[in-house]
């Protein structure tokens, strides 16, 4: 697929009008859609005269990746109730290039996110941390993502199943630690990891649901608790959580659908987290990741004015954002022009990046690949985000074992 979109004079009409009334947040739209022009300028130019444009530059990814894997410079230090997640961000986008670890450095992972395990259950954010909700679904996701048995069994099942009882709240919420406060992220990360590992069971969720349908506003988009703004993240975990229970048909599917084309924009053509917010390459997977999930659940309803070729957003837009306004030079992607890249969009911005390729994901599926053709990237599974391949190898595995008892529960 050609860049067309961003090289056509016309995508001067798809701008901001502020209708002669500039506000803060219209000014920052402007500069943000400033930058993004310059990169769609130099698109143009460079479209004409290399074959393939644009590239996604994988072997820079895959060595800025490969080195924040063995060690991080200290301006991560931040981040040390964050390390899980770095394992997760890291694996997934390296995952997404296809490329294979050796096994030493799969044990040295899985090694390291045992030790983050709690001994009462669940994954702190680091060695000897209290376990949380959020850092153990991205332990359990990279365990996946390593996909041998010696990741698989770092994994303590039973105690897991126990951790998840204690953040369950009368009310069918999650708190994401003791103490803790419920949102909608509680939700999604007890299911992920209850259905990926095979603790799932209904009296776990009981009222989860309905909880979770609370939190959906009157844009379309799911708040992090019930009466709170819509926002991108806590949308794809809000209607993940009510497709994982099979309950999606409690909100309002017209709605939700209308929130969500509405957050790609026009000009830049990545997506923004919330109304009248900046774009932010990391919504390419929140909001672009809820578009799959959408599809499926429109599709079984009966639906019969679905494509069967494309997701309901602009796809070649959403890649031509990614591809030519948000890679770093030296390796890794950034949230917008000028900003610094990080592992964290770059997970995501390559995650959005395999959607906005593949549609269905199945033999019947198709590809939209803007560029060069090797700019292909895996498949993943929407609901946990990691690739297809490593999804259902692990929920095989698990799929085997005993659904364990908790420690207040009969034999």
């Amino acid at each position: 697929v050609f860049p067309t979109r961003c090289c056509s004079p016309s995508i001067d009409s798809q701008r901001y009008n502020d209708d002669g009334h500039p506000t803060a947040s219209s000014e920052e739209q402007k500069k943000v859609e400033g930058s993004v022009d310059c990169f769609f300028k130099g698109a143009r130019t460079t479209a004409r005269v290399e074959e393939g444009f644009p590239l996604l530059q994988r072997e820079r990814h895959v060595a800025f990746l490969m080195k924040g894997l063995n060690h991080l410079p200290q301006g991560y230090q931040d981040l040390d109730a964050s390390r899980p997640w770095l394992c997760y961000w890291i694996l997934h986008a390296i995952e997404l290039l296809d490329v294979q670890l050796y096994t030493e450095m799969k044990l040295s992972v899985a090694n390291f996110l045992g030790r983050c395990q709690h001994p009462d259950g669940g994954f702190g954010g680091g060695p000897d941390q209290q376990a949380h909700l959020a850092p153990t679904y991205a332990a359990v996701n990279a365990l996946c993502i390593l996909g041998c048995e010696e990741a698989y069994r770092v994994i303590n099942r039973k105690t897991l199943y126990n951790f998840l009882k204690r953040m369950k709240q009368p009310d069918g919420s999650f708190i994401m630690h003791e103490g803790g406060e419920s949102d909608v992220r509680g939700a999604y990360c007890a299911l992920s990891v209850a259905k990926l590992t095979n603790v799932f069971t209904p009296s776990l969720f009981e009222g989860t649901a309905e909880w979770v349908v609370k939190c959906q506003t009157y844009e379309g988009g799911f708040g992090g608790v019930p009466g709170m703004e819509a926002h991108g993240g806590y949308t794809f975990c809000g209607f993940a959580a009510l497709v994982f229970l099979e309950r999606e048909i409690l909100c309002n599917h017209k709605n939700l659908l209308r929130w969500l084309v509405n957050r790609q924009m026009r000009f830049e053509g990545g997506f923004q987290g919330r109304t009248n917010k900046l774009v932010d390459g990391c919504y390419s997977f929140w909001q672009g990741g809820a578009f799959p999930l959408l599809h499926k659940v429109l599709f079984a309803m009966g639906n019969d004015s679905l494509s069967m070729e494309s997701w309901m957003f602009d796809q070649v837009a959403l890649q031509e954002y990614i591809l030519i306004c948000c890679q770093e030079p030296n390796g890794g992607l950034v949230d917008k022009p000028g900003k610094p890249r990080d592992y964290y969009h770059t997970c995501y911005l390559l995650s959005g990046l395999s959607v906005a390729q593949h549609f269905g994901g199945g033999i019947l599926g198709t590809t939209c690949i803007l560029g060069d053709p090797k700019n292909e990237l895996t498949t993943i599974h929407p609901l946990y985000n990691i690739g297809m391949e490593n999804s259902v190898a692990a929920l095989k595995y698990f799929g085997l074992q005993p659904v364990p008892e908790g420690d207040d529960e009969n034999s």
